[in-house]
């Protein structure tokens, strides 16, 4: 499920990011482009997200 709602959030993100760089540009806005950079943008959150450790930083005494 977090596969899922990770691939639609950032469709939706990277799309709105498309929408207004297009306007601000002046050029035509294409939705197409918007879903294929949305792939490469869920990939690299998959993999910063399997990076970053998820246990708690042990507390040391300095």
């Amino acid at each position: 499920m977090k596969y899922i709602m990770t691939l639609i959030w950032s469709v939706i993100l990277v799309s709105m990011l498309n929408y207004v760089v297009s306007s601000v540009q002046n050029v035509d806005f294409i939705f197409k482009n918007g879903l294929i950079m949305s792939i490469p943008v869920a990939i690299m959150i998959f993999i910063i997200a399997a990076i970053i450790p998820n246990d708690p930083m042990p507390k040391t005494e300095h």
